[in-house]
């Protein structure tokens, strides 16, 4: 087995890109391309288990080009002496390669929300495999707790939270629910959740908001509404790889109005139009490290899920 390298979308909402090497039981992720995290698993405990088990990950460390590795605990075990070697090729993989970020997106196996007119309308999860879709999926399209605390448009009432107007709109809109396979043309087709089989509904590149929030014009609040949270958004839009020049360029100067995430994530984007943004963010950051009072606050709600991936700390979502 060799080393396999991937990209997946953090989903519901989207709040940014997991980058992956992995061998075997052994994997490292990043969320910024600068901080890694190395987990090892033990798979020789689901041998002859029927079903899907779930294995623990076992932390072999966290790697940075500044820090060097610092490693977890180790187990004195013939079982962690294997992980150990399968940690050790990822960890190698890692320092020649961690510059190659970012990776090919992998996680083709998209749940939809849809319309009345079964065109697509949100995104709300996305898997590698056919084995990964589940019909357990939450159904619910959602802004974010970062967004009801930080989002503000004007084309609702400052009385009402921008975020859970949003979030109301467009799960009133949602008729239905699909679990769809892309194409490398855009396009894709329908699939069950519960086998993987395919359902053959067909479904166009043209029917795919590119941003995974469909317009709607014919409601100009919430169009404006919508329009007003990708904005908020754009320092992890950005770290898609189907934008045009123009729409990145638009969006490198939306992004730059929030400079501590546009630093957090510009190592992953893959490409930049206006260079020119990213070195004044930069800037402006160090500025902010000089100045305790204009420092982010911590983060305290931190689901599980993204602690794990960033021990440091990050962005709630």
């Amino acid at each position: 087995m060799s080393v396999i390298c991937y990209a997946q979308r953090l989903l519901n909402p989207f709040r940014g890109v997991v980058n992956v090497i992995k061998y075997q039981s052994a994997e490292a992720v990043t969320l910024d391309g600068a901080h890694w995290d190395i987990y090892v698993a033990n798979e020789a405990l689901s041998v002859g288990l029927k079903g899907k088990a779930q294995i623990s990950d076992i932390r072999y460390g966290n790697w940075s080009e500044s820090g060097g590795l610092k490693r977890g605990p180790i187990y004195p075990s013939d079982d962690f002496k294997r992980m150990e070697v399968q940690g050790h090729i990822v960890y190698e993989y890692l320092r020649q390669h961690h510059r190659d970020v970012p990776f090919a997106f992998a996680d083709r196996f998209e749940l939809w929300l849809l319309n009345a007119a079964r065109k697509p309308l949100a995104l709300i999860h996305s898997v590698l495999t056919r084995e990964e879709m589940s019909a357990d999926v939450p159904r619910q399209w959602r802004a974010g707790f970062a967004a009801e605390e930080q989002f503000r448009s004007a084309a609702i009432n400052d009385a009402e939270n921008s975020a859970a107007a949003l979030g109301d709109h467009v799960n009133r809109r949602a008729a239905s629910w699909q679990w769809i396979a892309r194409d490398e043309r855009g396009g894709g087709m329908g699939m069950t959740a519960k086998d993987g089989s395919v359902q053959g509904e067909l479904f166009e590149r043209a029917d795919f908001p590119g941003l995974f929030l469909a317009a709607d014009e014919s409601d100009r609040e919430y169009s404006k509404l919508a329009k007003d949270y990708l904005k908020w958004q754009a320092p992890w839009l950005l770290l898609l790889d189907t934008l045009s020049i123009e729409a990145r360029r638009g969006m490198e100067m939306q992004a730059r109005d929030r400079a501590a995430e546009m630093v957090k994530q510009h190592r992953l984007y893959p490409a930049l139009v206006d260079p020119a943004q990213i070195k004044a963010a930069l800037v402006e950051m160090v500025l902010r490290e000089k100045q305790p009072a204009m420092k982010d606050n911590a983060n305290t709600g931190l689901s599980p899920y993204y602690i794990e991936l960033s021990p440091a700390g990050g962005e709630y979502t």
